[in-house]
């Protein structure tokens, strides 16, 4: 496997269990064969398969891909839990409560940085609650996907998925039902300028360290347009999202994961 490969891995290992609730371990992560994929079915409605899936948006011209907004890596973030916002910032923060509340089915595409500035691709697909799918455009052989409570990450190359209880990850706050940041989260810093509207929430392990994930939303039109999870060790991997699509009805088998057949995929 090429260096571009590994930093590809390490940056997912760190954006789904480095963040909110620290690095996974041993006993809360498992990994275990892919499950022999089932034949692509085909959309009744576009006549395609999975693999052939159509345009992310509807009655618009898709975006190009955005260039991710990199943090600072030598930002100073408060890291007090009584922090203190004014009047102005608990509207902010409300603001970006409200809207991703509203959010209960939501596709596009990503961009992802890892720590190392490696650049991946794909699309994704969220049915709240809980439930999402990332599948990362070749050569990557990843694929992320959540059922409501646990998430694995697939590797084709290597037949394997590991395993994580989808509580201990960020996407949890980016598939409740439901969420007040202000109070359901350990918020530190809410910042708004003419771009964007950034809340970051913190949460701090005694044997890990402290790990933060950064929300951000467009200051015009208030949809989500990137995160970024900071591990314990300061390193940060941001994924930019596109071309979201709230109408797509999404089929509820590609947020299946399969624990009992344990058979490798051929080829």
């Amino acid at each position: 496997m090429t260096e571009q490969f590994h930093a590809t891995r390490m940056a997912l290992a760190l954006l789904i269990a480095a963040s909110i609730s620290g690095i996974a371990t041993p006993s809360c992560a498992q990994t275990v064969p892919i499950p022999k994929p089932a034949p692509k079915a085909r959309d009744p409605q576009t006549g395609t398969s999975d693999g052939q899936k159509g345009p992310m948006t509807t009655g618009a011209m898709q975006a190009s891909p955005p260039n991710p907004v990199i943090p600072d890596p030598h930002r100073n973030v408060p890291a007090s839990i009584f922090a203190t916002f004014d009047a102005n910032q608990k509207a902010q923060a409300a603001k970006v409560s409200s809207y991703l509340s509203s959010l209960q089915t939501v596709s596009g595409n990503f961009v992802q940085v890892g720590p190392d500035g490696s650049k991946t691709k794909g699309d994704f697909y969220i049915q709240k609650p809980g439930k999402v799918r990332f599948e990362y455009a070749a050569p990557s052989p990843i694929a992320i996907i959540a059922d409501g409570s646990m998430l694995a990450v697939r590797d084709r190359n290597l037949a394997t998925q590991d395993l994580y209880p989808l509580s201990q990850t960020p996407l949890r706050y980016l598939l409740s039902d439901r969420i007040d940041l202000l109070k359901d989260t350990n918020v530190v810093s809410v910042t708004a300028d003419d771009l964007f509207v950034s809340v970051t929430i913190e949460e701090k392990q005694m044997l890990i360290g402290t790990s933060r994930l950064m929300l951000m939303v467009g200051a015009k039109d208030g949809q989500l347009k990137q995160w970024t999870v900071t591990d314990p060790q300061g390193y940060d991997t941001t994924v930019a999202v596109y071309n979201l699509d709230t109408s797509r009805k999404l089929d509820p088998g590609m947020f299946k994961i399969d624990f009992t057949d344990h058979s490798i995929p051929p080829g």
